[in-house]
């Protein structure tokens, strides 16, 4: 396992650890995680570039 995997582990577990600590219950943790899942998924969608939209002339052909 990669060092980066075994950071993101532990922290992972260092925060549930916190969280249980501090009474939070298992279904406000998994709310919480959806929360995080939903704002990395937002900010990934916000950092990938967006193809040109191509513009549509305003002269109308025939």
């Amino acid at each position: 396992m990669s060092t980066d995997k075994k950071g993101t582990k532990i922290l992972a577990r260092t925060f549930f650890t916190q969280l249980r600590a501090g009474s939070y219950t298992p279904n406000q943790i998994l709310d919480i995680a959806t929360e995080l899942i939903d704002l990395v998924t937002n900010d990934l969608k916000d950092a990938t570039p967006k193809a040109p939209v191509e513009e549509k002339s305003a002269e109308v052909r025939h």
